[in-house]
């Protein structure tokens, strides 16, 4: 049964790292929440790593860069590890083919032009039309803000019956910035997926982004043994990842579930809240109203 608890410092003394999540934890896609910098702060301050996990489906500096002019001071943060990382990766080592269509809106163009140094000299991967492709890279809708999935259903009966694989990039489903609810990259792959499409997933459940982030981690000096705790508002993701990890997780319960607790966001129902675990078969060590 999940504990609900007020604030990160009640239970974060026994953790050495956390694998935090970012929208609905830290920021809300426009501006950071101050109570949620402060914690990952104070949770530095006795010696903690903090990891920003995100399903971002840019390289690990964009999502800085986007973060920096978003406010977010940077000495709340050690590392960032996210999606776009892990999925580089998979497209550079020809998961999908060298001759790829991007489906995903221009800020994620530095997905293919920002190549890490371990691939530098390597086979590369080229950018093409559909009608070319050998593979979808997936970042997201061209227009996240006006296109929905089913925009895109005549295009995939299309890959689907020339056997393109799609490689997704950011499997969230949807996010929202600021007030407005938009669809993600998973979407769209689960609509390919639910018509028969062939796709890979890298970003959070999936394990290939938590052995990246244990590997950053190894890199700044923590043991393999290391305690973590997973902060995240994704029940199907930030939570389900955590427990496929075995990671205890906290769950945020303000973000995307934000009206399934009742009426007062900053005080969830502790029925309605194990309630609704219950009903999607998932149990987070911990549960709180918001990231403080």
């Amino acid at each position: 049964m999940t504990r609900l608890i007020h604030s990160l410092a009640d239970i974060a003394a026994p953790y050495d790292a956390l694998f935090c999540d970012l929208w609905g934890c830290l920021h809300n896609g426009v501006a950071p929440f101050p109570e949620a910098v402060e914690a990952l702060q104070n949770f530095r301050k006795i010696g903690g790593t903090v990891v920003l996990l995100t399903n971002a489906p840019r390289p690990a500096r964009f999502v800085q860069a986007s973060l920096d002019k978003m406010g977010v001071p940077q000495d709340c943060y050690d590392l960032i590890v996210s999606s776009g990382d892990a999925a580089q990766d998979a497209m550079l080592a020809g998961a999908v083919g060298r001759k790829v269509w991007h489906l995903g809106p221009e800020k994620d163009d530095g997905f293919f032009s920002e190549i890490p140094p371990e691939w530098q000299g390597q086979a590369g991967v080229e950018r093409v039309s559909f009608e070319d492709a050998e593979g979808i890279i997936c970042t997201g809708p061209f227009d996240e803000i006006a296109e929905v999935p089913e925009d895109y259903r005549a295009r995939f009966l299309m890959a689907k019956t020339r056997g393109l694989p799609l490689l997704c990039a950011n499997p969230d489903i949807v996010v929202d910035l600021g007030d407005r609810r938009i669809y993600c990259a998973g979407a769209l792959a689960a609509l390919y997926e639910e018509m028969g499409g062939e796709t890979l997933y890298f970003g959070k459940p999936h394990p290939p982004i938590y052995d990246l982030a244990r590997r950053k981690l190894a890199t700044i000096g923590l043991p393999d043994d290391a305690r973590i705790l997973a902060v995240g508002d994704g029940i199907n993701t930030d939570v389900a990842g955590a427990m496929g990890e075995g990671i205890d997780a906290l769950f945020v319960t303000s973000g995307l579930a934000h009206d399934q607790f009742g009426p007062d966001v900053e005080a969830p129902e502790p029925e309605l809240l194990r309630s609704w675990l219950a009903m999607r078969q998932k149990e987070p060590l911990y549960s709180i109203a918001r990231l403080r």
